[in-house]
This record gives structure tokens, C-alpha cells and sequence, in this order.
């Protein structure tokens, strides 16, 4: 090994940055969060650490640097733009054994700073020795995605509860499964959904009975939002990943489903207009079986599960029938199709408001509110509305909207095969017919429509009409 990794503690230790620019903000900001008493010595200040001085965060002493300097400091730290003062400053830091980093000049440091990923009290350093800061950060932005930020709730938990532990069991390798069998369970399970307290209960038990709780199953209610895979939220990939079965949506795009864990069994239980491979009542049932079995399952919906996606009728026979489910909200097919079409929804120049609408009901009508939809000023956002698409712009122009109001259908959105079709209330059940949209579709009505033309930036197949 170049360098030997170690955490040092510096809190309420006096540590010396010597440079007053962007970089040098940087180490002072590092230091300052692990609680170090920093002496900041340069002529001049940058405007983010002239705040630091100002409000007192650290001591600064407005001159060069002097040899003295490097007495009383810990932990020295040079950052200067003069190599020869930066190379001065390591010759003494280390004829007194003191730890020096000079920033971009691995030789002249007798510790490196790594990239950090903080879940404090769990923290996680990268390192290149030196070689290639750019790839530390960019393996820590990938190990960012999958280690949730509750981990470090989930350290303190266990913290709390060690020395009850270490009177529990007799030897060193009961207390390791214990802690094994906790952090593979229901416990971390429950923290890591948000549940702390239920968490802190089960643990409790736990270590009063000598057993970690057993293993159960659990839902996983994922929005998988638009089509993009790009678009998925940390937690959902993770989830993703952890599901030992996994009912999907036929919204659901192929590559989201590639990212999906292999191994899992997989139950389709898309729906189509009066094709429904599952009915819904079913699926709901399907999820609760599926966990009682102790299984972890994911149920992946298309958009998000909360904005027409069904996701509250799951979650009632869920509540009803006593099974542990999390809920993770994905980009809803309004918002993501409707910024890959470079239309935004609101828009101060032009609506006060937005609606999202479903455009087929439970019972297959459009018997909607058409008074309260049909007035300018707000923006529409029309869900499976493709089939009822005439009735809809009737309608809205019957209950008061002109027929040259700007309309566009958003088809198969933020995918490869994005396609957006602009018109008006007049002209779209023609676009419809004309050019053969297919579901996915969605129907946005309003003035911010034609905002297209000026904002359009995503057009992967040239196929703008």
C-alpha cells in the first residue's frame, strides 16, 4: 500500500490551511465538519471563506506563511498557488512528524485526502494515493447510489445497544451473529424504511430474548417512473435488487426491468384497455400471499404508484392483512414526459394552476368535471386519455376552452422511441388517427404547449411532427 489508511480525530484540535482560494475552502470545510479548530494563514481571502471568518468558524491571520506556524497544528494542510512555498511548508511539517497534505502533489504529502461518502457515524474513504482524484470521486458517485443515507441511523442504533449486547452473550462469536443475524433482518429492514422506532422495538426484544426476530416478508411499492432507467431513484434501485419476486406493470420499460435482480421470479401483471392480465383485486391479494410466504416482492408500477397507479388499493388490503410494504415514489409520467417534451407545466407568464386528470374512469367513461377543467389559465395533464382523446377535446371546448387552445400528445415519453405530436384541441383527435399513436400517450392541454418549439431538447429519433 502507498498510504495507510487511517481516521484521525481531530475535534477541538488546532489544525493550519495555509491558502486563501477555492481550494483551500474546500479542506477548511472538511475540517471544520470533523469538528477541528482551523488557523487559516494568506494574504488574501475567497469570498466563501471570508464568510467563514466573519462568522467565526476559524482564526485567520492575514500574512505569508511563516515557519513558525507549523508549532502548535495537528494536522497541516498547504494550499497554496507557489510550489516552492507549498514544497517549504512540507520540509517542516515533516522534520516535526507532522501530518502535511499538499493539495495536487502526492509526493510532498504524508497523507492524502480521500473522496468521502459520509452516512456519519459510518463513513467511507476512496483513495487513488494520489493517482487519480477524478477516480476516487467517480467510484464514490457510484457507491453513493447504493448505500442509503439511513445507514448511519442504523450504526447509532446499533451503537446504543452494543454494551447490552456484549452482556448478552458469552463469547465473540455469538455477539458476531447476533449482529449479522440483525443487520441481514427485520431490524435494519425497518430502519432502513423509515421505521426507527419500530426498529428500536424489535431490537430491544431481541436482545432481551437472546433472538434476533426471523425473517418475513415485506412489499416493495416502487415507482419506476416514465421509461428513462436514468430516472430511478437511489432507493428504488436498491430495492430493486433485494426482491425475491417481482410483479411488474406492462408501463414498466425494458430497461428498467434489466436492472431489476436476475435471479428473481417474475410475475407479469400489466393491463391493457379491456385486457387485464391480472385483475386488480388479484394482484392485491397476490402481494400479501407472496409476503406471508416471507418473501420480499417487488411490486414495480409504471410513474408513480400514488398518481393513478393503484398503489393505494395495494397498500388497504396490504394494511388490512398485517404485511410490512414501503412505498417509493417515482417521476410521474406528467412531469417526466412533459420535460423530455421541453413543455414545462407551470409557467408564471402563462397558468396559475395544474391538473392531472385520468382520462378513463373505473366504470370506462370520461365523465369527468368538465366545468373546472375547462377555463384557461391552468395546464392539463390527461392519463390514458389516448382512446377517449375526441371526447376529451369536445368536451373541453363545449364546457368553454377555445379550439385553437395548444395541445400535444406525448408519446412513449423519455424513451428512445420519445415521439411528440403538437396541435390543438381541433386538430389532435386527427393527429391521433394520422399517425397511429399507440399507448403510452399522454395528453397535455394548456397555453405552456407552445413553449415546444423554443424549449425542445430531447428528440432522440428525429421524428418531431
Amino acid at each position: 500500500m502507498k498510504f495507510l489508511p487511517i481516521f484521525l480525530d481531530v475535534r477541538d484540535r488546532p489544525c493550519l490551511v495555509v491558502g486563501g482560494g477555492g481550494i483551500a475552502a474546500r479542506k477548511v470545510f472538511l475540517l471544520l465538519r470533523a469538528g477541528a479548530r482551523v488557523t487559516l494563514v494568506s494574504p488574501e481571502l475567497c469570498h466563501e471563506l471570508e464568510e467563514k471568518q466573519a462568522s467565526g468558524e476559524i482564526e485567520y491571520l492575514a500574512r505569508a506563511f511563516e515557519p513558525t506556524d507549523i508549532d502548535q497544528p495537528m494536522v497541516v494542510i498547504a494550499a497554496t498557488n507557489n510550489e516552492s512555498v507549498n514544497r517549504h511548508i512540507s520540509e517542516l511539517a515533516k522534520a516535526k512528524n507532522i501530518p502535511v497534505n499538499v493539495v495536487d502533489a502526492p509526493e510532498l504529502c504524508t497523507f492524502t485526502m480521500p473522496s468521502i461518502i459520509d452516512r456519519s457515524p459510518v463513513q467511507i474513504a476512496i483513495s487513488t494515493g494520489g493517482a487519480s482524484p477524478v477516480l476516487a470521486r467517480l467510484l464514490r458517485s457510484r457507491l453513493e447510489t447504493v448505500i442509503p443515507a439511513a445507514y448511519g441511523q442504523l450504526a447509532s442504533l446499533l451503537e446504543s445497544y452494543r454494551e447490552k449486547v456484549k452482556q448478552r452473550f458469552g463469547s465473540i462469536t455469538e455477539i458476531r451473529r447476533f449482529w449479522e443475524a440483525i443487520l441481514e433482518g427485520p431490524v435494519a429492514d425497518r430502519l432502513l424504511a423509515g421505521k426507527e422506532n419500530e426498529a428500536r422495538a424489535l431490537l430491544e426484544a431481541a436482545v432481551a430474548s437472546g433472538q434476533p426476530p426471523s425473517l418475513e416478508g415485506e412489499v416493495y411499492l416502487v415507482g419506476a417512473g416514465p421509461g428513462d432507467p436514468d430516472l430511478l431513484t437511489f432507493k428504488a434501485l436498491r430495492l430493486m435488487q433485494q426482491a425475491d419476486v417481482v410483479v411488474y406493470d406492462r408501463l414498466v420499460s425494458q430497461g428498467i426491468m434489466d436492472m431489476v435482480r436476475r435471479d428473481a421470479e417474475f410475475i407479469y401483471a400489466g393491463k391493457e384497455r379491456n385486457k387485464h392480465a391480472i385483475q386488480q383485486e388479484d394482484i392485491n391479494t397476490l402481494l400479501a400471499r407472496l409476503a406471508k410466504e416471507g418473501k420480499k416482492v417487488l411490486r414495480l408500477k409504471g410513474g408513480d404508484p400514488f398518481i393513478f397507479g393503484r398503489g393505494g388499493e395495494e397498500i388497504e388490503t396490504l394494511m388490512k392483512e398485517g404485511v410490512t410494504f414501503q412505498v417509493v415514489p417515482g417521476i410521474t409520467a406528467a412531469a417526466g414526459c412533459a420535460a423530455y417534451a421541453g413543455i414545462p407545466l407551470t409557467h408564471r407568464d402563462y397558468v396559475q394552476s395544474c391538473t392531472f386528470v385520468t382520462g378513463h374512469l373505473k366504470d370506462g367513461t370520461t365523465n369527468l368535471n368538465w366545468p373546472s377543467l375547462a377555463h384557461p389559465g391552468q395546464t392539463l395533464v390527461f392519463y390514458m386519455g389516448l382512446h377517449g382523446v375526441r371526447s376529451i377535446c369536445e368536451n373541453l371546448v363545449k364546457h368553454g376552452l377555445e379550439d385553437r387552445t395548444p395541445a400535444a400528445l406525448v408519446e412513449k415519453g423519455t424513451s428512445q422511441e420519445q415521439k411528440v405530436h403538437v396541435g390543438t384541441l381541433a386538430s389532435l383527435p386527427d393527429l391521433v388517427q394520422n399517425h397511429d399513436i399507440k399507448p403510452p400517450t399522454l395528453i397535455i392541454v394548456g397555453e405552456v404547449v407552445a413553449l415546444h418549439d423554443k424549449l425542445k431538447w430531447f428528440d432522440p429519433t428525429g421524428h418531431e411532427n
